[in-house]
C-alpha cells in the first residue's frame, strides 16, 4: 500500500512540474486552474501524512517553475509567492482558526478583500522615482526581464509620483507621496480586459487570422514576446497590489493604507478592493462577487482575503511557500479542460442540425458537465476541433456550457477531423446546406425529431389556427402513433382525442372530456377553410414566413401549381432570392413531403389562392396601415387579414408614408408617433367604413 502511494506521489510531482512549466514558461497550459489545484491539494495531503517523503524538488517547496532561456534573469529582492486556496466559506474560516492559534492579535484583525485577477504577475522596479526594469514572477526567486515589453503598457507609470489633476490641497496629500522611496519594488497583475479581448478577437477574425482562447494566455504570451512592438499592439493593462521592497521613506502599516499609497503614487489599483472589520463580512463580500463576477471588467478566478495589519501578517510567517496572512477564496471554476469523446447532432423544429460536444465528464461551476454546445459546423471547422481533442469548456452563470476551442499543445496525433453529416441523424434522409448560410437542414416534414414542433407550428394561430390542440395533447397523440405527420390531424377521431385529454386540458373542472373532443374536432374541420397563404405558412418551409406565404398564394392557384415551379421562375417574384427559391423547390421535391401533401388533399385541405390574372384591387388598395391596441371584434391576425383581403397593406412601424393608424384599447407609443407625424387615426368602425362596409 505504501509503495503504491509513494508511486502516486512521485507521479503527482512529475505531472505538477510539467504543468508548471507549461503555465509559467511556455504559456500553453493544457489543464484548467481547478484541475491543477486538485493535483496540488492531493500532493499536499500525501506530504502531510508522510512529511519524510518531502524533497527539495517538491512543487510545494517552490512558488513557480523554471525559466525560459530567451530572456535575461532578474533576481527578486524578496520572494514573489503564491497563496493557499480556500474553496468556500468553511475553508476561509478554517484558515482563520489556524492563524488565530498562532497569534492572539488575529482575533481583532481587520481584513482587506481584493480581486484575484487571472493574468500574469509582474514585478516593477523604481529608482529615484523612475521605472528602471520589470520582470515576470518566474520561479518566485528569479524572473525574466521583460522591461521593454512592460514599458508599452500605458497603465504603468514611468515616473512616480504621477502628476494628476487632483484638486485637493497639497497638505492633504501624504508627504511620502511627494518624496517617493529611493528604491521601490511593487507587484501587480498584467491582463487584458474582457471587452478589449473580445474586440481583439473580432479584429483578428475579420482579418482571417487565428483568434485567442482566453485573456490570460493572451496577456502572458503578449508580455513574453521578443518584439515589444507586438506587445504594444495588445490592449494590456495592470493593477498593482503589493510592495515587495522599499528603501527610504516610511512604508504603510496596513494593506488598505498600502493600496491608498500606491494609488497616490499613480499606480492603478482595484476599485473592487474593500476593507472589513471582521472575517464574516469579508466572506459575505467575497461571495457576492462569486455570483457577480461578470460585472468585473476583467477575468477573476476568486478574491483574496488579506489581514489588513501588514506587521501582523508578516509575523504570522509562512506554510511552505504560502504566507499565512492571506488566503485566495476561489470562485467555482467556469473554464476547465476535458476530452472531446465525440460530436453529436441535434435536430430542431425547423430542421436545423446543431452539433454538440460529448465530453469526458468534468465538474464546472459545481455541476458535472457531459455535453456542451459547439455552436455550428462552421465553428468546428474554423477552430479545427477534432474528436479526441482536449478542449476548453466554459460555463458562465446558468448559461449552457460551450466549447471555446481545442488545446492544440495537448494533441497526440490520434485526433480525428470532423465532417458535417450528409444524412439527418433522426430520419436518415439527406440534409441540405444553402450557400451563404451557417445552418445545415433536414427538410423532411415527417422527421420524427421535428414532428412535435412541426405540429405545434401547423396548428398555431398564425398558421391553421386549430384552437384546443395544445402541446400536451399533441405529445400524447404522437406518442400513441395517432399523429405521424401534420396530415394525420385530419384523420383524428373523437376516441383518439379522448385518450389524449387530461384534467389539465379542461378549462374548468366540470368540463367533460367529450366536450373538449367535440370542440377540437369542430376546430379541425373549420381549419380546412383557411386560405392558401395560411396553409403555406403552416408547412414550415425554410425561409417562408407569413408575408412570403401571402405573396406565393397571390401568384399560384394551389399547392399543385406551386409544387411544379422551378427555381428560376420563383426568383421572378419580388423578395424571393436563390436560397429561398431553392428551399421551396427542394421541399416540394422531397418524397415524404409529397406524401404529406397527398394526404392533405385527400382530407380536403386544399385551398385555392389567386393567380396574377385573378388578383383584383380592393377598396383599400394603395393604403398602408399600422395597428395598435386591442380592437373590439378583430384579433391582430383578423384585422391584418381584413385589410389585406381588401387590397391594403399592414406594416409594423409608423412613418410619414403610413396612411392610417388603426387604434384600439391600450395603445402603445405608436399613437404618439402617428400624432407627431400627422398620420390619420381611425378605429375599427372607421376601418370598416373605409373598406366600404
Amino acid at each position: 500500500m505504501a509503495d503504491k502511494l509513494l508511486s502516486r506521489y512521485e507521479k503527482l510531482k512529475s505531472e505538477i512540474h510539467s504543468h508548471n512549466h507549461r503555465y509559467h514558461v511556455l504559456d500553453a497550459p493544457i489543464i484548467s486552474d481547478l484541475e491543477y489545484d486538485h493535483l496540488l491539494n492531493e500532493l499536499k495531503q500525501i506530504e502531510a501524512e508522510h512529511p519524510d517523503w518531502i524533497t527539495p524538488d517538491s512543487p510545494t517547496q517552490r512558488a513557480g517553475a523554471k525559466l525560459a532561456d530567451r530572456f535575461e534573469k532578474v533576481r527578486h529582492p524578496a520572494p514573489i509567492l503564491s497563496l493557499a486556496n480556500a474553496f468556500g466559506a468553511d475553508d476561509a474560516r478554517a484558515w482563520f482558526d489556524r492563524v488565530k492559534k498562532l497569534d492572539d492579535r488575529v482575533e481583532m484583525a481587520k481584513f482587506v478583500v481584493e480581486p484575484k485577477i487571472d493574468g500574469l504577475s509582474v514585478v516593477l522596479h523604481y529608482r529615484e522615482g523612475l521605472f528602471v526594469h520589470g520582470a515576470t514572477r518566474g520561479d518566485g526567486e528569479v524572473g525574466e526581464d521583460i522591461t521593454s515589453n512592460l514599458r508599452t503598457i500605458r497603465a504603468i507609470p514611468l515616473r512616480i509620483p504621477v502628476q494628476t489633476t487632483d484638486d485637493r490641497p497639497k497638505t492633504e496629500k501624504p508627504s511620502s507621496v511627494l518624496r517617493p522611496p529611493s528604491y521601490l519594488v511593487v507587484r501587480g497583475e498584467a491582463f487584458i480586459p474582457i471587452k478589449e479581448f473580445e474586440e481583439l478577437n473580432r479584429k483578428l477574425e475579420e482579418a482571417g487570422e487565428k483568434t485567442y482562447l482566453n485573456p490570460r494566455n493572451t496577456a502572458a504570451g503578449s508580455l513574453r514576446q521578443l518584439d515589444p512592438q507586438l506587445t504594444a499592439s495588445r490592449p494590456l493593462t495592470l493593477l498593482v497590489y503589493q510592495i515587495v521592497h522599499s528603501e527610504g521613506g516610511k512604508a504603510p502599516a496596513s494593506q488598505w493604507e498600502l493600496l491608498e499609497y500606491l494609488k497616490a503614487l499613480g499606480f492603478p489599483v482595484a476599485d473592487a478592493a474593500k476593507r472589513f472589520d471582521d472575517l464574516e463580512s469579508a466572506i459575505a463580500y467575497t461571495e457576492t462577487w462569486s455570483d457577480g463576477r461578470d460585472k468585473l471588467p476583467y477575468e477573476a478566478d476568486g478574491m483574496v482575503i488579506k489581514i489588513d495589519d501588514l506587521n501582523l501578517a508578516a509575523d504570522l510567517g509562512f506554510v511552505g511557500k504560502d504566507p499565512r496572512g492571506a488566503i485566495a477564496f476561489k470562485f467555482p471554476a467556469r473554464e476547465v479542460t476535458t476530452t472531446l469523446n465525440d460530436i453529436g447532432v441535434a435536430v430542431g423544429r425547423t430542421g436545423v442540425l446543431t452539433p454538440y460536444a460529448m465530453l469526458e465528464p468534468v465538474e464546472i461551476g459545481g455541476v458535472v458537465v457531459e455535453r456542451a454546445t459547439l455552436h455550428n459546423f462552421d465553428f468546428i471547422a474554423e477552430k479545427d476541433i477534432r474528436v479526441g481533442d482536449r478542449v476548453l469548456i466554459k460555463r458562465a452563470g446558468e448559461v449552457i456550457p460551450y466549447v471555446i476551442g481545442p488545446v492544440l499543445d495537448a494533441r497526440t496525433g490520434n485526433e480525428k477531423p470532423y465532417k458535417p453529416p450528409t444524412k439527418c441523424p433522426a430520419c436518415g434522409q439527406a440534409v441540405e446546406h444553402f450557400e451563404g448560410e451557417v445552418a445545415w437542414y433536414c427538410v423532411n416534414a415527417a422527421c420524427p425529431a421535428q414532428l412535435l414542433r412541426n405540429v405545434e407550428h401547423f396548428v398555431s394561430r398564425g398558421a391553421m389556427d386549430i384552437e384546443g390542440l395544445g402541446i400536451k395533447i399533441v405529445e400524447k397523440l404522437i406518442y400513441s402513433n395517432k399523429v405521424r405527420d401534420i396530415a394525420d390531424i385530419y384523420k383524428l377521431t373523437k376516441e383518439d382525442i379522448l385518450e389524449a385529454v387530461t384534467k389539465k386540458d379542461r378549462k374548468t373542472k366540470s368540463e367533460p372530456p367529450g366536450k373538449i373532443a367535440d370542440n377540437l374536432l369542430v376546430s379541425i374541420t373549420k381549419s380546412k377553410t383557411q386560405p392558401l397563404s395560411r396553409l403555406i405558412t403552416a408547412l414550415g418551409i425554410h425561409g417562408v414566413g407569413e408575408v412570403m406565404a401571402k405573396d406565393l398564394a397571390q401568384n399560384f392557384i394551389d399547392l399543385d401549381e406551386l409544387g411544379k415551379i422551378k427555381v428560376e421562375n420563383l426568383m421572378q417574384i419580388q423578395g424571393i432570392g436563390p436560397n429561398i427559391a431553392e428551399s421551396i423547390v427542394d421541399w416540394f421535391s422531397f418524397p415524404f413531403n409529397k406524401q404529406v401533401l397527398k394526404k392533405l388533399k385527400s382530407a380536403g385541405v386544399w385551398p385555392e389562392g389567386k393567380s396574377k390574372t385573378e388578383k383584383k384591387d380592393g377598396t383599400l388598395t394603395g393604403f398602408t396601415f399600422v395597428v395598435t391596441g386591442m380592437l373590439p371584434t378583430l384579433s391582430r391576425e383578423g384585422v391584418k387579414e381584413f385589410i389585406e383581403n381588401n387590397g391594403g397593406k399592414v406594416i409594423d412601424s409608423v412613418s410619414k408614408k403610413t396612411s392610417y393608424l388603426v387604434l384600439g384599447e391600450n395603445p402603445g407609443s405608436k399613437l404618439d408617433k402617428a400624432q407627431s407625424l400627422g398620420v390619420k387615426v381611425i378605429d375599427e368602425d372607421g376601418l370598416r367604413k373605409l373598406a366600404g362596409g
